[in-house]
């Protein structure tokens, strides 16, 4: 068995040639002549670029393989528009191509549905974006890219707004000597009060078990429901410590409750 096999689309991936910049600028003039077994030579030797693009997605609850297939695609689009007159590598061409088509089929397969109308928007709005960053060699305003599209800003906006991919409120933001921030740790819960957390959770017995500084944190955390950036601005200490302390307290409240 092969070191390192892994099978995608029941290709090898551990057999996948390596293309060099010579022999990819020798088939990029055989296929701008027409050469058709070239061009199918050329595509199976670049498909290790698109694996090293696809596995950028990883754990994002996609099929390697259909990533793999939709990869394939954005190589060929690539390939059809490649010239060598660009004076650059293929790769570098190719890459933001490939990456293009992994996005698009993530947005146009996301489990919260976005309409045609406001994909098509924000597809467009890209567009238009680079271009004029090109035109300017600066990043434009969305007023900009309105005036250019005819539409209000606010369409714009949201139709940006719209094809981000969801984030995880476990995503991690911050490590700090192992411990994580999350995202659900900035958010707030206005909702959230004395009452609730009292008539759920029999806490009193553990809140006596906990230090001064641990009982502050849990209560602005839970019963004023603030950030943790919030009570570290508060007691004056890092939101990393917050983070550790509001762990260590819930860790040692669980003896009790």
């Amino acid at each position: 068995m092969a070191v390192n096999k892994v099978e995608i689309c029941g290709l090898d991936t551990s057999k996948l040639p390596m293309m060099t910049y010579e022999r990819s600028t020798e088939l990029l003039k055989k296929i701008s002549e027409g050469d058709e077994e070239a061009r199918d030579i050329f595509i199976k030797e670049n498909l290790r670029l698109v694996l090293s693009v696809i596995q950028r997605f990883s754990g994002r609850g996609e099929q390697m393989d259909d990533l793999f297939q939709v990869g394939c695609i954005g190589l060929i689009k690539a390939i059809n528009n490649f010239d060598l007159s660009f004076n650059v590598r293929f790769s570098t061409y190719a890459v933001p191509m490939i990456v293009g088509e992994v996005r698009r089929h993530l947005r146009d397969n996301n489990s919260l549905r976005v309409s045609r109308s406001i994909r098509d928007t924000a597809y467009h709005a890209l567009q238009i974006r680079a271009r004029l960053m090109d035109e300017s060699g600066q990043e434009p305003h969305i007023s900009d890219i309105a005036k250019a599209m005819d539409i209000k800003e606010e369409e714009v906006a949201f139709a940006l707004d719209a094809i981000q991919d969801p984030v995880s409120l476990f995503e991690p933001i911050y490590h700090d000597d192992g411990d994580a921030i999350y995202v659900m740790d900035q958010l707030k819960d206005d909702r959230t009060s004395d009452d609730d957390w009292l008539t759920h959770v029999a806490i009193e017995r553990g809140m006596d078990k906990l230090s001064e500084r641990e009982q502050n944190i849990i209560k602005l955390r839970f019963f004023q429901g603030r950030t943790q950036m919030e009570v570290a601005e508060e007691i004056g200490i890092s939101q990393a410590q917050v983070s550790r302390l509001e762990k260590n307290a819930l860790r040692h409240m669980k003896k009790y409750v």
